[in-house]
């Protein structure tokens, strides 16, 4: 049987899927089987996730609310669309200033 390949989730999916479980109230093994996960990976990102809401409140700081974590994941990703269209454009124009120059060098 080949190797079962391992999967990575992004530090943003496990907030959220903490989030499932500290924000409802449903249970941890309720979570990973909606999500398709591991309970035991679940429950590591549960227990971090409230420590750093604890740390969080005993530095004074506010956790974000679930809309408010739901806004900033949709603005990243305005942004990282963002980023690639300015890379693209960058690209493009460097490529038609080089076209219109060897047009105008070779008149």
């Amino acid at each position: 049987m080949p190797p079962r390949k391992r999967r990575s989730y992004t530090a943003e999916y496990k907030v959220e899927a903490a989030h499932r479980v500290i924000d409802s109230g449903r249970t941890i093994s309720e979570v990973a089987r909606e999500l398709g996960i591991d309970a035991g990976m679940l429950s590591v990102w549960v227990k971090d996730e409230r420590r750093r809401i604890t740390a969080a409140e005993a530095t004074g700081d506010i956790p974000l609310e679930a809309a408010e974590r739901a806004e900033l994941q949709r603005l990243r990703r305005h942004v990282s669309e963002l980023e690639k269209d300015n890379a693209f454009l960058s690209k493009a124009s460097a490529y038609f200033a080089a076209m219109q120059k060897n047009q105008h060098g070779s008149l």
